[in-house]
């Protein structure tokens, strides 16, 4: 699988190229979408033409480029970079943080936890350490990778019903990651994930999972608990105008009960929780 992210020193024009190609558009194509023409698409990814500062960021823009691949261009141009990325602790970050802390304690009894781009866990809500029993020590220790929690044989796997259905989905999503961003540490995991084993890494059509239809809305989370069978669907937000690389690559992913038992369940837990703290 070809990264962008393993190129280091490729003029920006070849960059260029390699995007518009992963997009899966011509060169009139993106010539169209970025009111140019398409000799001068042609120009700069020949390196016959040099691009200015506002023309990248603007095809960029246009092919959809992740702010830190953004930055990456700008650099192979001479530029400076253009996008900040802080730590989620500074100052500067505070407001975001403090959204993100109101909806993981907001969604409170069910589980929602906070990751970065490559699947760090970055925060998460008490609702999902109860979750967690049985997992090796050892994959919790930081920085803890959710999928590779999720799919590892010492993680949750043992205990998800439906592996197969949930490993496809797992799989199937950090692929469209890889497509996307080209970046290389997440090739990588997912490698390093397939190889657990399995069926999840099978490309199916669209409507299967596992190989088996499955008619429902949502792909959930089977999780077998010392509360009985607890079945889940998830969201995901993100920060919708983030200019900062930290924000633009953090995901809150919220799960829901599937079914009202697994709501009850989760209701009970967190009232046993409260009545133990207190």
């Amino acid at each position: 699988m070809t990264t962008l992210s393993s190129s280091p020193g490729r003029p920006v024009g070849e960059l260029l190229r390699m995007w518009r190609q992963r997009r899966s558009l011509s060169q009139l194509d993106l010539a169209c979408r970025a009111e140019v023409s398409a000799r001068h698409v042609s120009f700069l990814e020949t390196g016959r033409s040099q691009p200015s500062r506002e023309m990248l960021l603007h095809l960029a823009e246009e092919l959809e480029i992740p702010l830190r691949e953004r930055n990456g261009l700008l650099v192979a141009a001479g530029y400076a970079p253009v996008y900040s990325e802080k730590s989620l602790e500074d100052p500067a970050l505070r407001a975001a943080r403090e959204a993100v802390n109101l909806v993981l304690t907001g969604h409170v009894p069910y589980p929602a936890l906070a990751v970065d781009r490559y699947w760090t866990l970055l925060a998460a809500n008490r609702a999902v350490g109860a979750l967690l029993t049985g997992v090796s020590p050892e994959l919790l220790q930081p920085p803890l990778n959710v999928l590779r929690l999720s799919l590892h044989p010492s993680g949750l796997a043992p205990r998800i019903a439906n592996l197969e259905q949930w490993r496809h989905h797992v799989l199937t999503r950090l692929h469209r990651q890889v497509e996307l961003t080209g970046d290389a540490t997440l090739a990588a995991l997912l490698e390093e994930l397939r190889g657990y084993g399995g069926e999840g890494g099978t490309a199916y059509p669209l409507g299967l999972a596992g190989g088996h239809e499955y008619t429902g809305v949502v792909v959930p989370m089977r999780l077998q608990t010392p509360q009985g069978l607890l079945s889940f669907f998830s969201t995901v937000t993100v920060f919708g105008t983030a200019v900062d690389i930290t924000l633009a690559e953090l995901a809150i992913e919220s799960f829901f009960p599937a079914d009202p038992a697994t709501g009850e369940a989760l209701r009970r837990i967190a009232a046993e929780g409260t009545h133990t703290d207190s």
